[in-house]
């Protein structure tokens, strides 16, 4: 065999030429459409269909299956997808994967691109010159497109001839005879060059090619069709060994989703090439049994009606899938910690604007309803548990008459501090290292002000739970009675903020919520009158109405600044924002 080492070299060489331009293209399209398309793919996948469109359109926009997967397990890893979502839009990647397919065989195969290849080249680089971002980009993807096809070029020279070299043929008929084995060795040389390669198109590549050489049949090349379906999953299920459970399960259904496929088709496998050679001489193309030059077409119909029947096949048994994948990879449910780790916050969620601005406002939610609301509950000496009951309100405050002796610094040290510090970290971080809208800028912002806003509650807590504690139990009914008020408003407000956040009717707790700031801020402004009273008739003490004064101010402010949270982080409306305050 006439075909050394530096033929192998050159090949190696073809091949990495080829993923490249294939990586320079898809990275283009991501810069020029991804916002876009991630934007999408977190808002059109309420159903099963949008899923699946969402999967097909992204795929088909970005030329890049991998990234669309690795996309979609990021988001379920943020949560942003339900397992039954993203099963959905892999379904539809699957299909969108097929364009790539398209254009080898249109493009590399039927039309020759190596003549305007390298005027093509010249032609993206000179857009690259320009100020503006996606005129720059375009040149980077017109760059990436014509190296793509000169990588194609070179792989197919690389290819050694068979005419030249017909001990090859010899080689390949050892494992070409073998019957129904045969197909299943080469299903497992199409998983293993995919997995190696770590692209399913350039191994779409090798096998075209291998077809239009006369390498391989169009039944052992179906075979590898089927193999990288198989290999092109493990990309995500490598990216999901240091993700969560919720990635982990998208990346099982992909392979669950591809591997049923594969074992339905190799069943059918004979009478399922019929249906793809009817359908390729029906389109006008001859026979892959009878001519070599038809098989590559055939590959790219086989490669498309596949995943077509296999997506309408299973589409039916999205929820299903998802229950053996819920039993394959279990839920784990977040570690009961102190608040001094975060619980949704890892380096992940750095990846996109999406992921990051997702896990900002869990994290910050999570923080705000277990541990600032309980500070407050505690700073007004009442059970936040209680809060979260049905029991009246009298009752609960009532109820409370022991002291809970808070330390409200040592419970911001140990339950908000650190936390506090990773959420600006990652928001800052975020700011400066990924590609934000005007709007995904201003949710971050509103983020850390929700933040900066809860901290400055916990530290007028700080002040009134000393209060709170020392007239708590005071000899004086009145002075006691007024500080019964205060704890009694703020745990109105907390009850409501439980509901707010946990229940679906947003809207009528947010109207609740709205009438307690205004009552807050009304009462912010004007000294409530029973505190004059009890100072007009000596009621109290000169030091009892100068704290219940102060703490009046600091009980409404306390108010305004729990709802004012609440609002950045649970509803799109901005009340501090619009009113500047």
């Amino acid at each position: 065999m006439n075909y050394g080492f530096t033929d192998f070299l050159q090949l190696f060489g073809s091949l990495g030429l080829f993923l490249f331009g294939m990586k320079v293209m898809s990275d283009a399209l991501l810069n020029l459409a991804g916002d876009r398309m991630r934007k999408i793919l977190a808002t059109m996948t309420s159903n099963k269909y949008m899923g699946i469109f969402t999967g097909f359109l992204i795929t088909s926009v970005i030329q890049s299956s991998s990234a669309t997967t690795l996309m979609v397990v990021s988001f379920s890893n943020a949560s942003l997808l339900t397992l039954t979502e993203a099963i959905s839009v892999i379904m539809g990647a699957n299909i969108g994967t097929t364009i790539t397919a398209w254009l080898i065989t249109i493009l590399g195969f039927k039309v020759s691109m190596s003549a305007i290849a390298l005027p093509l080249v010249g032609f993206g680089f000179a857009f690259t010159f320009s100020k503006k971002p996606s005129l720059k980009n375009w040149g980077a993807f017109i760059i990436g497109f014509s190296i793509l096809f000169i990588g194609l070029q070179f792989l197919k020279d690389a290819v050694p001839d068979i005419k030249s070299n017909p001990e090859i043929l010899a080689f390949l008929t050892s494992y070409t005879d073998l019957g129904f084995w045969s197909i299943l060795i080469f299903l497992l040389i199409g998983t293993l060059l995919t997995v190696i390669i770590q692209s399913s198109s350039a191994t779409m590549a090798l096998t075209l090619i291998m077809t239009a050489q006369g390498w391989i049949s169009f039944e052992l090349a179906a075979a590898m069709v089927l193999g990288e379906n198989i290999g092109t999953t493990i990309t995500a299920n490598l990216a999901a060994i240091v993700a969560n459970f919720q990635a982990k399960r998208t990346a099982r259904a992909h392979f669950l989703f591809n591997i049923i496929g594969v074992i339905w088709v190799l069943i059918l496998f004979y009478p399922f090439l019929k249906l793809v050679t009817w359908v390729s001489l029906k389109t006008g193309s001859d026979s892959p049994y009878l001519t070599a030059a038809a098989i590559p077409v055939a590959i790219s119909l086989f490669h498309t009606i596949f995943n077509i029947c296999n997506t309408f096949l299973l589409m039916w048994f999205i929820k299903p899938i998802a229950k053996i994948v819920e039993r394959l990879v279990p839920e784990k449910e977040i570690v009961e910690k102190e608040m001094d780790e975060p619980k949704f916050l890892m380096n992940s969620v750095l990846e996109f604007p999406e992921t990051l601005i997702h896990s900002l406002k869990n994290e910050s939610k999570y923080l705000f309803e277990n541990s600032i609301l309980e500070i407050v509950s505690k700073a007004m000496n009442i059970i936040s548990t209680d809060l979260k009951s049905e029991t009246k309100i009298k009752k609960v405050v009532k109820k409370n008459k022991q002291d809970l002796k808070t330390d409200v610094d040592n419970l911001y040290y140990t339950k908000v501090k650190n936390i506090y510090g990773k959420i600006i970290e990652y928001a800052t971080k975020g700011q400066s290292s990924l590609k934000l809208t005007q709007n995904q800028t201003k949710e971050i912002s509103e983020v850390k002000l929700a933040n900066r806003v809860m901290v400055e509650i916990v530290k007028n807590c700080v002040g009134l739970n000393k209060n709170v504690t020392k007239y708590f139990n005071s000899e004086n009914e009145f002075v006691k009675k007024e500080y019964y008020k205060y704890r009694k408003k703020i745990a109105k407000v907390i009850r409501v903020l439980y509901l707010f956040a946990e229940q679906d009717e947003k809207d009528k707790y947010y109207l609740k919520l709205s009438k307690l700031k205004q009552e807050a801020e009304q009462e912010y402004h004007h000294s409530n009158e029973s505190i004059n009273s009890l100072i007009r008739q000596n009621l109290i003490s000169v030091s009892m109405a100068s704290s219940l004064i102060n703490d009046n101010d600091t009980v409404n402010d306390i108010i305004k600044k729990l709802i004012t949270v609440a609002e950045l982080l649970f509803t799109t409306k901005d009340s501090l924002l619009e009113n500047g305050t």
